[in-house]
């Protein structure tokens, strides 16, 4: 559904039309905006999606048309969607069973390919999915019981217990082999316009549990790390060039980094995550540090965090923000701060703007009415920030015909190639709006009548054409 501001609709429906014809024009519509706003949809112990184990395909299918649906009326543009929470799949694959968290049953198929649907339907919508791994984790509980062909019964012996949970040993070469090639499965199969890793790549430690039994330092630990990210970059370059590399490490690269920074937990010695590296060596194409702390207190200060991240290489770094907890047991925030947050992210540091919730089930339950703040931030679409150390290459302009019929303008258009988003600026009342970006694939919209429409071609880098305009005689 397109969106207004209500006082302009309310006049557009009480106008009076004119069989006015459009015509080519040189007039300059404005800029794009340019945002990344994504969710995360997280599948592990069923957070985000599907709501509970064993729903009928129909009935996951309805819960992720909705997650989507609040999505893209948020005026957002991606969400995160995770695929491969504990050394399983939501997608058909050769490598690995079907999770368990779909049907409740390891290995048994929810009848349908919920990744590729997912994609579909937010394509649709103009979103973009990257898909989401959970590289080493092989098992979130080890009550649930494993199928013939996971890697804790076909490959054990690269596979080690921690607590409740076991784990595909990181500093195994084929631990590293296995998810590497899992991933590339996806890249290779599936139109997905991101891979995205979160932050265990290794256990986080348990009071009363001794570390990890790897034999390994955590300097040998950090070095299989830094070689798995750096290959998986390379890897998913190879496959697919234009599909993004994300990384969520923990919000904190070291406790005392920056000045007067506290954190109970030292990543960087923990879980072998030198995230700083990854981003001054460009071995991603985007960082997500997850800065899930307020913006007043100074031993873990948001914009302070965020600062001190923008300015540790030349990748866009953005933060996921912790919308989850509106009104929560961890410390009651109220929702201007989330909205406070998002304005910082717009304004600190040199890195183009954008932000990920954690998660989207705060944004479907409104949680302490999120939704009416973020519409009054999120005024109009944004197209995601462009990869620009990747291409540099305009796409070509799109061919476009307009019908203007009454109250009505049905606009058209046929792209160079079919891999091409399309974005759709209208002008009324002498202004210029950014009503929607559509999805590859799409033809055509039909938008309350115009004065004049703008149709911009985005490529997979998201370069943008040379926007084609016409405008009422």
């Amino acid at each position: 559904m397109l969106r207004f501001p209500s006082l302009l609709f309310i006049a557009l429906l009480c106008s009076v039309a004119h069989g006015q014809p459009m015509v080519a024009s040189d007039e300059k519509p404005g800029p794009l905006a340019r945002e990344f706003r994504a969710a995360w949809i997280a599948t592990a112990y069923n957070i985000d999606w599907p709501s509970k184990q064993g729903m009928s395909a129909a009935q996951q299918q309805a819960e992720m048309r909705r997650i989507l649906d609040s999505v893209a009326k948020l005026r957002m543009n991606a969400v995160i969607f995770q695929v491969r929470p504990m050394s399983d799949a939501l997608y058909d694959s050769k490598h690995e069973p079907w999770s368990h968290f779909l049907t409740g049953r390891m290995g048994k198929s929810p009848g349908y390919d919920p990744l590729a649907f997912c994609i579909r339907e937010a394509n649709a919508r103009g979103l973009e999915v990257h898909a989401w791994f959970n590289p080493f984790r092989a098992l979130c509980n080890n009550d649930i019981p494993a199928s013939s062909d996971h890697i804790t019964r076909r490959n054990p012996g690269i596979t080690k217990r921690y607590g409740s949970q076991t784990w595909c040993d990181p500093g195994h070469p084929t631990s590293r082999a296995h998810a590497l090639k899992v991933i590339a499965d996806v890249v290779r199969r599936y139109d997905i316009d991101g891979v995205h890793l979160d932050d265990y790549f290794y256990p986080y430690p348990k009071k009363g549990l001794r570390p990890f039994a790897d034999g390994r330092s955590p300097t040998q630990r950090r070095a299989c790390i830094d070689s798995f990210v750096q290959q998986l970059y390379s890897t998913v370059k190879k496959e697919k060039p234009w599909v993004r590399v994300g990384i969520s490490p923990f919000g904190i690269w070291r406790p005392g980094v920056p000045d007067g920074i506290q954190a109970g937990l030292d990543s960087y010695e923990d879980l072998a995550g030198d995230s700083r590296k990854w981003l001054k060596k460009s071995w991603v194409d985007y960082l997500s540090p997850q800065l899930y702390w307020r913006i007043d207190p100074p031993e873990q200060s948001f914009p302070k965090l965020l600062e001190w991240w923008r300015d540790q290489g030349k990748r866009p770094v953005w933060p996921g923000i912790a919308t989850q907890r509106i009104n929560g047991p961890e410390d009651g925030r109220k929702v201007g701060e989330i909205t406070r947050q998002i304005e910082l992210t717009r304004k600190i540091g040199r890195n183009w703007h954008g932000h990920i919730h954690w998660s989207a089930s705060s944004l479907i339950k409104d949680q302490g009415g999120i939704r009416s703040h973020l519409e009054k931030i999120y005024t109009q679409p944004a197209l995601v920030p462009p990869m620009q150390w990747l291409s540099h290459d305009k796409p070509p302009s799109p061919e476009v015909r307009v019908k203007q019929d009454g109250k009505q303008t049905r606009i058209e258009w046929r792209t160079a190639t079919t891999d091409l988003r399309v974005a759709v600026q209208a002008k009324y009342k002498g202004t210029w709006y950014l009503l929607r970006i559509n999805g590859v694939g799409s033809k055509g919209i039909t938008i309350p009548r115009a004065q004049a429409i703008a149709l911009t071609t985005i490529d997979r880098y998201g370069n943008t054409s040379e926007p084609r305009v016409l405008a009422e005689k």
